[in-house]
């Protein structure tokens, strides 16, 4: 993926340097590792495990290596292409006015009104506050444990998760969740099978229109998203966890789904082609 040169975003709230927290007040040291452990491998929404827990500063300074500054700059650019591509969507395709997220950078632990996040429980868009929450260490986990490597893939994690910003932003995250939560376990799986996959069908637009404007995608590059879209899927996490998959557990989707809904927008760049709300066929 060609980044270096390019303007980065304004947009980022970097914590890293507060110090990077001990866990109290709930699961910790062992009992987190083992937490974060299944939701890893197994392929579940580990969150209300975590909430309530909370940090407290060590009083120590975090160290920032030579590898954490390229890591965010590298997210920083890629956030400053979702912030144009998206205005340009917006008002193209929907005559409206795009209000960008901020990226929350952090090392260790930090908290958010949708409870505490962890590099290693992953990054996460929390609509409360509009922002998404990112560990770049979590890029070392996709790669050595998950078999998700490579810039590419790293920028359609921050894209996907942007796409759930756009989600919120047309009105999409707060029906859906509103209907969750009234739900069956079931039902509020599918609907959120619905979610993420729209959010990989917008990653994909993302994809498409920064290669046209930007000129940033490489040749494999393409192929690094597909492969992370395959890796996250909830049938290969399960597989890999050595369970056999159980399609009503679902929360996110198959990797054959995922890929397919990450090309479909890729090869439209339209935004009524990521409609899983509607879809005949997931």
């Amino acid at each position: 993926m060609k980044w270096q040169g390019r303007r980065g975003s304004r947009n980022i709230e970097d914590r890293r340097r507060s110090g990077s927290g001990a866990a109290v007040g709930g699961v910790g040291g062992i009992g987190l590792l083992a937490i974060i452990a299944i939701g890893y491998f197994l392929g579940i929404d580990v969150t209300p495990l975590l909430e309530g827990t909370q940090s407290i500063s060590t009083g120590q300074t975090t160290e920032i290596t030579a590898a954490d500054e390229r890591a965010a700059q590298f997210v920083s650019v890629t956030l400053a292409d979702t912030e144009e591509i998206w205005t340009e969507v917006f008002a193209d395709q929907l005559g409206g006015e795009y209000v960008p997220p901020i990226l929350v950078l952090y090392k260790g632990v930090t908290q958010s009104p949708c409870g505490s996040a962890s590099g290693a429980t992953g990054p996460f868009y929390c609509p409360s506050d509009q922002k998404v929450y990112l560990d770049t260490d979590f890029f070392t986990t996709m790669e050595r444990q998950l078999g998700a490597g490579g810039d590419f893939a790293e920028a359609y994690v921050v894209a996907h998760e942007v796409a759930h910003h756009v989600q919120n932003e047309l009105g999409i995250l707060g029906q859906a969740n509103a209907y969750r939560a009234k739900a069956s376990e079931t039902e509020s799986n599918a609907v959120s099978v619905m979610i993420e996959l729209q959010a990989d069908c917008f990653s994909g637009i993302w994809a498409k229109l920064a290669d046209e404007k930007f000129g940033s995608v490489e040749h494999g590059d393409i192929r690094e998203a597909l492969n992370a879209a395959k890796q996250i899927g909830d049938d290969t996490l399960q597989k890999n966890a050595g369970r056999i998959p159980q399609p009503h557990t679902f929360t996110h989707g198959t990797s054959e789904q995922r890929q397919r809904w990450f090309a479909m927008g890729y090869k439209t760049g339209e935004l009524n082609a990521c409609d899983t709300f509607s879809a005949d066929r997931l």
